[in-house]
């Protein structure tokens, strides 16, 4: 399927809650259902829509947003290997930390870094939280935070 075939997909549910985010980043994946089960069973996020037969998912969790799309060839700028998303981390702020470490302990998830407190410092102050990594079934790394 061509990208103008994949952007043009029938689609299911619709725009997410409170408009789009001005910061939307897609991930590609391998296995858009793995990924669904992962980002939805165990982190809590919901498809606002989705194009199932493009392999295209746009997921929300409150205010978070984050695309899925199952590797086409269309967006990669050098060859993909695993884990993906080297170099970079997704730190999203959530309300609270235990619904997403039962879920994944409940898996068998393992977590990259553990639950920690973190200070980070921001101007002439700090800016402290708990937080924790855990990867994506691709291997994306994702943050995990809630202010301490």
């Amino acid at each position: 399927m061509d990208q103008k075939a994949r952007n043009s997909a029938d689609s299911d549910g619709g725009l997410p809650e409170g408009g789009f985010a001005p910061l939307v980043p897609e991930l590609s994946v391998t296995d858009l259902e793995r990924s669904l089960g992962f980002w939805c069973d165990l982190l809590g996020f919901r498809i606002a829509y989705g194009r199932p037969a493009a392999g295209f998912a746009y997921l929300q969790r409150g205010p978070i947003q984050i695309m899925l799309c199952r590797v086409n060839g269309e967006w990669e700028t050098g060859a993909l290997q695993a884990p993906f998303g080297r170099g970079i981390n997704f730190q999203m702020q959530v309300d609270s930390l235990d619904p997403l470490l039962e879920n994944l302990a409940s898996a068998g998830w393992a977590l990259y870094r553990p639950v920690a407190e973190k200070r980070y410092r921001v101007g002439d102050g700090w800016s402290v939280c708990r937080e924790f990594l855990v990867q994506d079934p691709d291997g994306y790394l994702l943050r995990f935070a809630v202010d301490a």
